[in-house]
């Protein structure tokens, strides 16, 4: 290979990765309003703040485990927030989010421990429905791993 070929493979090369690097930057700073939402309230979770999870709720909010729970409006959602079968607050990483029109679909990590001192790892997957930049109905999805 010719040394100006290489030096322009080089320069292709950086150019693309200082491209893809501006890009990442720019998607970080340019998350919509719905994606900020669903972050604060998991970050509500991992504080163990009711308020700021409260506050990312419509008053009428739906939040639902199809075939193991479903609560109506924040007082039975606040109540849900600390599970009588867990202790302490619950560890979850968000490993990816998509979001179409008002849905947000966040899938990720929840680690915690039980009543009793067992500890559990799941994942989730959790569809969020928004209005006006608040979730309306949640829809859980868990799986827990093995020990």
């Amino acid at each position: 290979m010719k040394k100006s070929t290489k030096h322009n493979v080089i320069l292709i090369a950086i150019l693309l990765g200082t491209m893809i690097v501006t890009a990442c930057r720019e998607n970080l700073n340019d998350i919509s309003r719905n994606k900020k939402t669903v972050l604060d309230y998991m970050d509500g979770f991992n504080a163990g703040d009711h308020q700021k999870i409260l506050s990312c709720l419509t008053d009428d909010v739906v939040w639902e485990m199809p075939g193991v729970y479903y609560h109506s409006g924040k007082v039975a959602f606040d109540k849900e927030i600390e599970n009588d079968a867990f202790e302490g607050k619950p560890t979850i990483k968000v490993i990816r989010m998509v979001e179409e029109l008002d849905i947000v679909i966040a899938e990720g990590t929840v680690q915690g421990k039980r009543k009793g001192g067992g500890a559990f790892n799941a994942f989730f997957c959790d569809v969020f429905h928004m209005n006006n930049g608040k979730i309306k109905k949640l829809s859980s999805y868990l799986m827990f791993s093995r020990p």
